[in-house]
């Protein structure tokens, strides 16, 4: 295996920035989503409404765990350059596969995310589905 440059754990800082504000824009969104959901459930408790803050109460812990394991990466990504700077090789190279580790581990995250936000749909088109049969 090539030697670790400094350019290379570099390489993921634009790809966990980016990720990060993806994060925070999806965090927003389901934050006002529920704050739409608690004023209609106060109005009418159904069980269609209870499921769905359900799972965004899921998705936004989840969120959190996306965006902490994108900022362990960032930090290991940091560190590798840091070990890299002081000519520690082989530190450098297990600190920079944590890293890519914990970005794939953010990256399966949002996956499941992702599955959680289509769950939380199907139960609202079910539920326009049933209105609409009656």
């Amino acid at each position: 295996m090539e030697d670790l440059t400094l350019t290379t754990p570099a390489l993921l800082f634009p790809t966990m920035s980016l990720l990060l504000l993806a994060y925070t824009n999806r965090y927003v969104a389901i934050s006002n989503r529920i704050r739409v959901l608690h004023s209609q459930y106060k109005e009418e408790k159904t069980q269609n409404l209870l499921k769905q803050i359900q799972i965004l109460k899921r998705r936004i812990q989840l969120i959190r765990d996306m965006q902490l394991a994108g900022i362990t990466c960032m930090f290991f990504a940091a560190f590798t350059m840091f070990l890299i700077f002081v000519d520690l090789k082989t530190y450098s190279t297990v600190t920079f596969t944590i890293s890519l580790l914990i970005l794939m581990i953010s990256l399966s995250m949002s996956a499941y995310e992702i599955v959680l936000s289509n769950k939380a749909l199907y139960i609202q088109i079910k539920d326009m589905e049933f209105e609409m049969e009656q």
